[in-house]
């Protein structure tokens, strides 16, 4: 159903995808006005793209004024960290997160005019260990508390939307669930690692990885304000590659550790330019994670493109870079070596 919508409020236009959704509604003749919450400036690549968008710099724990004074009729929240680098460390990041859509949720319920919210989340939420089951739903609770900071942040998150709903359930309330994104544009760790010419893997794992093209993404982004689509819905493209297979279509070579020198390896390739993991990647990178999607199908009649077509566009994105030389090879397998020597000092020491 598509309904008409006056002032649209979108968080974290900073970033590639808030800039990317304030822009497509922008130029959508449903929306009338489009505003972006970001205390930070957007870069001159991204700023090209909000011509038709008004930014206003502040963050969650200003927009209670804000958000009345505009008379917000939707909301959609996109400004969470998804790694901790990108907010200066966990508890900057976890601030922004947790606190931050906390403040946004408080902003809202005050909202006179507000009828709609969209949030982003993850599959993350669900985490990733071996009691997993071998598909989720979007009604299958986590088997254990996820080790990963993002994930936590995520399950905190859908637990103050939960409240927001009881307290305002003439809101309608739209939860997407993305699996990581990919594609060709795409930079994100999961498209670093796999850009990188050694990737490192877990001896004797081969997780199975769903993946969504960043485009399909944008998409059901934009569907959630236009039409009216409440619930929590998994978002993710059909069908699954196994981490080998993913690393070899990407043309990378793979050096598995042994599982307690993963963590260790990972951050030493980042002194070789090859990327830093927090335990929400490393952890999927042992157990994979893979959902239904069948709900948002049903509810959109959209069904992204499939995990291997998303990947093929990623790789397609990288084409013609150099994958690997024999320096790069000696100096992974060195550090990875090196790694592996550590953790085994300390648990020595530790013992």
């Amino acid at each position: 159903m598509t309904a008409a919508v006056s002032v649209v409020v979108v968080t974290g236009i900073s970033r590639y995808l808030g800039a990317q959704v304030a822009a497509r509604l922008a130029a959508d003749k449903r929306v009338g006005r489009v505003v972006g919450l970001d205390p930070n400036l957007p870069s001159a690549e991204l700023a090209e793209l909000l011509g038709d968008v008004e930014h206003i710099p502040v963050d969650a724990a200003s927009a209670g004024s804000v958000l009345a004074e505009l008379d917000a009729e939707c909301v959609v929240h996109l400004a969470l960290v998804t790694a901790p680098e990108q907010q200066g460390g966990r508890g900057a990041m976890k601030e922004q997160n947790v606190i931050g859509t906390m403040q946004l949720l408080a902003a809202c319920q005050q909202a006179p005019r507000l009828r709609k919210l969209v949030m982003r989340s993850s599959t993350a939420a669900y985490g990733a260990s071996f009691r997993d089951p071998a598909v989720f739903t979007e009604d299958t609770e986590p088997r254990q508390v996820p080790r990963g900071g993002f994930a936590r942040d995520i399950l905190d998150v859908e637990g103050y939307l939960r409240g927001f709903r009881r307290r305002r359930p003439d809101v309608s309330a739209t939860v997407l669930r993305f699996a990581p994104f990919i594609g060709s544009t795409a930079n994100t760790t999961i498209t670093r690692y796999f850009a990188q010419p050694v990737v490192p893997t877990v001896f004797g794992r081969d997780p199975r990885l769903q993946f969504l093209h960043v485009d399909d993404a944008l998409e059901v982004l934009h569907r959630s304000v236009v039409e009216d689509h409440p619930g929590t819905f998994n978002v993710a493209g059909a069908g699954v590659l196994t981490l080998s297979q993913a690393i070899r279509r990407a043309g990378r070579v793979a050096v598995p550790v042994l599982e307690p020198g993963l963590s260790a390896a990972a951050m030493l390739a980042g002194g070789l330019r090859f990327g830093r993991y927090g335990l929400d990647q490393l952890d999927l990178f042992v157990h994979g994670r893979v959902v239904d999607t069948t709900r948002l199908i049903q509810e959109y009649g959209f069904e992204p493109r499939t995990t291997e077509a998303a990947f093929d566009d990623f790789i397609r994105g990288h084409a013609g870079r150099r994958v690997v030389t024999p320096d790069h090879l000696a100096a992974a397998e060195q550090a990875i070596l090196d790694g592996i020597r550590r953790v085994r000092a300390a648990a020595q020491e530790s013992s």
